[in-house]
């Protein structure tokens, strides 16, 4: 019993609150509007991803990923998350000179403020740099 209970208390004192994230609540709303206009075309308005996101499509890429902590997004440290919005990945355009460094990390906290705080908690623990 005791066993169980120090666990559920270890646990739940490493999993990230609203308050533990590294963006604020204006950010993220800032972000909202960003990802509206740039990113849900292909993400999906929730970012809930393109349907069959896990299947190759016939042109040999994959179809655009759920950003809502989902899918994989969350084993990207920010600095990767950053890059492939700047830079662009397989089908995704690049991002440079179109969106300012402000932005994109707008655009990336209102996705990640989609995270449930596990999600979120398991991504801090991997990213190691905030």
């Amino acid at each position: 019993m005791w066993k169980t209970a120090s666990l559920i208390l270890l646990l739940s004192s490493q999993i990230a609150s609203a308050d533990d994230r590294w963006y604020s609540d204006r950010h993220a709303k800032i972000g909202a509007g960003l990802y509206q206009q740039h990113c849900a075309v292909c993400h999906g308005k929730s970012a809930e991803g393109a349907p069959n996101w896990t299947k190759l499509g016939p042109d040999g890429f994959y179809p655009p990923p759920p950003l809502n902590g989902t899918a994989h997004t969350w084993h990207h440290p920010l600095k990767s998350l950053y890059g492939t919005i700047m830079n662009g990945q397989n089908k995704m355009p690049a991002w440079q000179g179109k969106l300012r460094k402000e932005e994109t990390l707008a655009i990336i906290a209102w996705f990640q403020s989609q995270w449930s705080d596990e999600v979120y908690s398991a991504w801090k623990r991997m990213d190691g740099t905030l």
